[in-house]
């Protein structure tokens, strides 16, 4: 986990604290995810949530490819 902040340990505990939000939301139901978000102070610029911001302004960017459920597995059976 890579925050821009700076070094204070306050401030890395927050970026950890967003990215954890980011995960849980990427799992949750649609409703379950808005409640995550809004309560850990995201701001959404892109509905599919690759790209947030935080409170303080900081950038998190996901990619679409933690975001999909994988298409290129080989299935057993």
């Amino acid at each position: 986990r890579f925050c821009k902040y700076g070094l204070g340990d306050e401030l890395l505990i927050v970026c950890a604290e967003i990215w954890d939000a980011l995960r849980a939301a990427t799992d949750a139901d649609l409703t379950l995810a808005q409640t995550i978000v809004d309560s850990a102070g995201i701001i959404v610029s892109n509905p599919d949530l690759t790209l947030c911001y935080d409170e303080r302004g900081a950038k998190y960017e996901l990619p679409n490819y933690v975001l999909s459920e994988p298409t290129n597995l080989i299935r057993d059976g």
